[in-house]
């Protein structure tokens, strides 16, 4: 091959197939393909083909961009696949707030500006007993702006076995440090006493117990309860603030009916901490209230008006459309409706109607496939070692590797669960108005 036989840009421009994405980034790739078979050239005498790099690099590209996949994977809030779903009327809400102004600053009564998410404070003052509310853009904002409003440059008490890492990319220690909050470890990694918090409670900022929502420590452990905690915060005229992460709303579920379901046994409410002494509790909107990316800070007026007023605040705060969202949500709890929320209705789905929709599935799909018991997850970092029973679909005939590839390959994406050389699809955590969608994938391909 020589220089010459290597297209123009924009002849390659025009061959490719651009995958919706804009021309200029096609045109862009395809320079970049026509510049490196170049350099190949230069310096080995061969090329790879142009039009190849190009198109592999466009559909690469195309598939990084935020799309709707089908989530099969057992677990329900899925952090790689955006953890809950947003109920339909607060789409609708985050919808209507994006595509219009609003009165996002703006006090309609008086004709001056007002405060962002007042309405919001109203709701979770109600939902939760506190005196007051925020909300920031997630519960690691949420947790860095009160260690930086009420503990820069301060000692900070937390439990050596509540140093969390959640994902890889959070971890406690480097938010205490990078909130300017001094940590100090107490305890040991499986047992802290409350005398390990009385010994620096005199100079410490405040009290930090951390629930650990994604992971459990068995076997010899002892921890100090949350009441206790309180009253040496109280003794030492500091406060306690409890990170409870998951965002349980209400420990009982009285949207639910009957007893709390056993998968959430130990599980931490909103409620009952505030109840049990903490004066700020602080949690997500995404995990187990099931609305949208948000850190929620809930408790003493007098402290959340001192988060509400730190310069991080405003960097941290949340946009129109997400506040119209997680207001919608709380609505929903508010006017107990709760179990209508996409996570909730798939969290307490009965194992009989999951079974009949797998069995609907397979015959739709026409494929070799058995329905086999399994158990889906809440996932996110809530619950740990939680387990919802019901039933899986586990297609025969097909090798599990294979079918894993070529079920994400299609569109819409389905990710699905290996186990073991098996592949699973796990019925809980798919949504129902995609049962005819996840029929024809499966269908495509146990026959590719």
């Amino acid at each position: 091959m020589r220089l010459r036989d290597l297209p123009s840009v924009d002849r390659l421009a025009r061959s490719v197939s651009d995958r919706g994405l804009p021309r200029g980034l096609v045109v862009d790739i395809c320079r970049n393909a026509v510049d490196e078979a170049r350099a190949a050239l230069a310096e080995s005498g061969e090329a790879p083909d142009a039009h190849h790099l190009a198109q592999e690099a466009i559909d690469r590209l195309a598939r990084s961009r935020p799309i709707s996949v089908i989530n099969a994977t057992g677990v329900l809030l899925h952090t790689n696949l955006g953890r809950a779903p947003l109920a339909a009327d607060a789409a609708d809400a985050a919808t209507a707030v994006a595509v219009h102004y609003t009165n996002l600053e703006l006090d309609l009564t008086a004709g001056r500006r007002g405060g962002r998410g007042s309405y919001l404070q109203e709701l979770l003052v109600h939902l939760t007993g506190a005196e007051a509310a925020l909300a920031v853009n997630n519960n690691a904002a949420g947790l860095l702006l009160t260690l930086a409003a009420l503990a820069s440059g301060r000692p900070v008490p937390v439990s050596r076995g509540e140093l969390i890492e959640i994902g890889g990319s959070y971890r406690l220690p480097e938010l205490m440090q990078a909130s300017g909050a001094r940590m100090v470890e107490v305890g040991t990694t499986n047992r802290t006493r409350i005398a390990d918090y009385e010994a620096v409670a005199p100079d410490a900022a405040f009290l930090l117990k951390v629930h650990p929502s994604n992971y459990r420590v068995v076997g010899f452990t002892e921890e100090a309860d949350l009441a206790d905690l309180a009253v040496v915060a109280a003794g030492a005229g500091i406060p306690l603030v409890f990170d409870a992460g998951s965002g349980l709303l209400d420990a009982d579920v009285p949207w639910i009916p009957g007893p709390a379901p056993s998968w959430l046994s130990g599980e931490p409410g909103v409620v009952q901490s505030l109840r049990r002494g903490a004066d700020l509790v602080l949690f997500s909107g995404d995990k187990l209230l099931g609305g949208p990316q948000a850190g929620i800070v809930v408790g003493r007026a007098e402290l959340v008006e001192r988060l509400r007023r730190h310069p991080l605040a405003r960097a941290l705060r949340m946009d129109g459309p997400t506040l119209a969202a997680l207001e919608s949500t709380l609505e929903a709890y508010a006017d107990g409706r709760a179990l209508c929320l996409p996570f909730w209705q798939m969290a307490t789905a009965e194992g009989d109607e999951l079974t009949r929709r797998a069995e609907r599935i397979v015959a739709a799909a026409g494929i070799d496939a058995r329905v086999v018991p399994s158990a889906a997850t809440a996932g996110a970092g809530s619950v740990p070692g939680s387990a919802i029973p019901g039933p899986a679909i586990e297609p025969s005939g097909v090798d599990a590797d294979h079918l894993y590839r070529a079920l994400l390959d299609h569109d819409p994406p389905v990710v699905t669960r290996r186990l073991r050389g098996r592949l699973l699809v796990e019925v809980r955590s798919v949504l129902p108005s995609q049962d005819e969608t996840l029929a024809a994938a499966l269908a495509a391909a146990c026959r590719s």
